[in-house]
């Protein structure tokens, strides 16, 4: 995850970053209802890739660098 908020990601490879968190969480409780994965990542308060992402880069855009 460090360092993908400068790299232009394709919507395909953010999904797959979502997959594997997501299938992760199915073998951990042993489940392939989505709904309670998304239950679980929300009661854990645990965000996808995607989502960290784009807080990431949203705040990468809004930072100032100082230039010497």
């Amino acid at each position: 995850m460090y360092g993908l908020e400068a790299c232009s990601l394709k919507k395909s490879d953010i999904r797959s970053l979502d997959y594997v968190v997501d299938r992760f969480f199915m073998k951990l409780f042993n489940t392939n209802n989505i709904g309670i994965i998304r239950s679980c990542q929300e009661h854990f308060c645990f965000k996808l890739p995607s989502n960290l992402l784009l807080a990431r880069s949203k705040k990468l855009e809004n930072c100032e660098f100082v230039r010497l």
